[in-house]
């Protein structure tokens, strides 16, 4: 029976964690701008300008710094 690598082990919990985080913000981010338009039809302009812009850092963060740097750049 094979030993298990540590360093193996603690490279595959950080990709796991990457993933999941990277995940949580991308999903986080798209509720984020539903919102900011649902205040937006309801006349509430600042609110949704700032959920907006929440929401935009959220999906960059998840998507693209995350998901994008971090995870698919060591596989490609």
């Amino acid at each position: 029976m094979p030993t298990l690598d540590p360093e193996l082990l603690v490279e595959s919990l950080t990709l796991v964690v990457y993933t999941v985080v990277a995940g949580v913000l991308t999903v986080g981010g798209v509720l984020v701008e539903q919102a900011s338009l649902q205040h937006l039809g309801g006349g509430e302009a600042m609110i949704a300008m700032w959920m907006a812009l929440l929401g935009g850092v959220m999906l960059y963060a998840g998507a693209y710094g995350l998901g994008y740097q971090k995870v698919l750049s060591k596989y490609i």
